[in-house]
């Protein structure tokens, strides 16, 4: 499906205006996802589960660990195994993978684009603040964040559940139905939709439009966002 796909009265006059939007990073802001489930298959590998591959791993990130390691291993994440597991491969993701990763086209463009339509610019992601670091100065947007919310805010249950989305409006002092999200999976528009949250979902992080149903809006990334900001989602700000 070609071009962006935005909603039947999203920019009306009965609309509340926008003023935040919530941002995922991995696959949405950078190309990461593939690394991820790389850096997880490594370090499963390593320990014995060599059976599993990354491209079996690759349509659950997006999920934090807490609901990855279960599905795949049947190892909960709080556990002392999980927790040892998800720090070597958090270690690993940096030192292997985290330098070679980029941004997509158009990233610091759109992050720009938001802020010049009066818009707070809120992380609500999965990744550990740890990794977020990294990936943001990867992207080249860190000086244009105001606020950050990871998986260490959702307290151990991470997207589709919308413990992160709602900690992100908390942080942002932004009523759901003022706020956004961009995201590239279908846990956050899962995610943002249970907290009451409107999704633009980008198509950069492997998913196609059927699993993206719910979404507002869909567009191959945010180059695309940004050429079609004026007649998308954005565009109901405030002035």
């Amino acid at each position: 499906m070609a071009g962006g796909i935005a909603a039947s009265g999203l920019t009306g006059t009965g609309q509340t205006p926008l003023s935040a939007v919530l941002l995922d990073v991995d696959g949405t802001l950078i190309d990461s996802n593939e690394a991820h489930a790389r850096a997880w298959a490594d370090i499963l590998r390593d320990h014995g589960w060599s059976e599993i591959t990354w491209q079996q791993i690759q349509p659950l990130i997006g999920m934090g660990g807490d609901k990855l390691l279960p599905t795949v291993i049947g190892v909960e994440a709080d556990s002392a195994q999980g927790k040892a597991l998800s720090k070597e491969r958090t270690n690993h993701f940096l030192t292997a993978y985290a330098p070679t990763i980029r941004p997509f086209a158009g990233t610091r463009e759109l992050l720009e684009a938001i802020r010049d339509r009066g818009l707070k610019r809120v992380i609500a992601t999965s990744a550990n603040e740890e990794e977020l670091e990294v990936l943001l100065d990867r992207a080249g947007v860190a000086d244009l964040i105001t606020r950050e919310t990871t998986s260490d805010d959702a307290k151990g249950n991470s997207k589709p559940d919308p413990n992160i989305i709602i900690a992100a409006l908390a942080k942002a002092h932004t009523a759901a139905g003022e706020a956004i999200m961009i995201g590239d999976t279908p846990y956050d528009v899962a995610a943002a939709a249970k907290a009451g949250v409107r999704t633009i979902a980008f198509r950069s992080g492997g998913w196609g439009d059927e699993q993206l149903v719910g979404a507002a809006a869909i567009y191959a990334g945010p180059a695309e966002l940004v050429a079609r900001i004026a007649d998308s989602p954005l565009a109901r700000s405030l002035p």
